[in-house]
């Protein structure tokens, strides 16, 4: 549920934190005149592009409010596409719980805020402008940036790093933000014993207060406070938040020799090596198709079968 309503709502986020505030007006007095949106506008009130009519006209509320607070805070500085791109992530994360403490008359759209809420997401976006390239990343998903060296070859530049506990960084950041708590923050490579990435959207077990997850469940429909693992509360819980949704932003400016950026979960970094990734991409776009089978978590398919599978994929997905 989180996942959905992130890939929904998080363009829109960004886009409004990098809009310049003469175009913020322009778009706040469309609205209260009635007027026709702008395009980017226009594309977050599309029917199709929601879960539900319900969550799409919450949605758009929500956004508005960011938007006109930003007009009120303006600064008159031009927008720093980084500090954009942090404030679009961790703004996004307040409004899903929010959204959730508050409800909904509506009991569907109650339930789903709360679902959203309750299960978790992360997220890598790519804002390309010209040769700057600006990666943001929450959680375990990866950027990677194909690069064709002079004698042909392809090589991989990482444009992002992992939020799990194989990144030192990381843990070291937990443990610093909870300096009592070195021994239990995170074990067997997970926050609190139990999440693997160490930055995500929602999972508000990880977040919110005991008293207010209880007040919250109690409070919630019949379905929520059922659930057997909302009712659970992560052992060893004494400083939240533990979890956090802003992301880390690494910038690149591009070379000639920059041919293509992968984005994908950590589903793809599991089963291949990232010069493997990049070496089959780049051999495609270049023509010179790598024909012998490749090995795929534990299965071999040629680029041929495996773009069939995506096509088959797509079709019953649009069906």
């Amino acid at each position: 549920a989180c996942a959905q309503a992130v890939s929904e709502r998080l363009f829109y986020y960004i886009a409004v934190s990098l809009l310049p505030q003469e175009t913020l007006l322009e778009i706040e007095h469309a609205v209260e005149s009635g007027r026709a949106l702008l395009p980017i506008l226009q594309w977050h009130k599309h029917p199709n592009d929601y879960f539900s009519k319900e969550a799409s006209k919450l949605y758009f509320s929500s956004l508005r409010t960011y938007w006109q607070e930003l007009i009120d805070l303006n600064t008159g500085e031009t927008t720093d596409v980084k500090e954009a791109l942090i404030n679009s992530f961790k703004r996004l994360d307040n409004d899903l719980s929010l959204e959730a403490q508050v409800g909904d008359p509506n009991s569907f759209l109650n339930y789903w805020v709360l679902r959203v809420a309750f299960s978790g997401a992360t997220a890598c976006v790519a804002h390309v402008d010209g040769v700057d390239l600006h990666v943001a990343n929450t959680g375990d998903s990866r950027a990677l940036l194909g690069v064709q060296e002079e004698d042909g070859s392809w090589s991989a530049v990482t444009m992002s790093h992992d939020h799990n506990a194989q990144n030192e960084s990381e843990v070291e950041r937990l443990k610093a933000e909870h300096p009592k708590e070195d021994k239990s923050v995170v074990k067997q490579d997970r926050l609190l014993g139990l999440l693997m990435p160490f930055r995500a959207f929602g999972d508000v077990k990880f977040k919110w207060s005991i008293d207010l997850q209880k007040r919250v469940v109690e409070s919630g429909p019949d379905q929520l406070n059922d659930n057997e693992y909302t009712k659970f509360i992560p052992p060893n819980y004494y400083t939240p938040p533990y979890l956090t949704s802003e992301p880390e932003v690494i910038y690149h400016r591009l070379r000639p020799k920059d041919k293509f950026l992968i984005l994908a979960t950590d589903g793809l970094w599991e089963t291949m090596h990232r010069q493997d990734v990049v070496r089959i991409v780049g051999e495609y776009l270049t023509g010179v198709h790598h024909q012998q089978p490749i090995a795929v978590g534990g299965y071999k398919v040629t680029l041929g079968q495996m773009q069939g599978l995506l096509m088959e994929r797509r079709a019953r997905i649009s069906s």
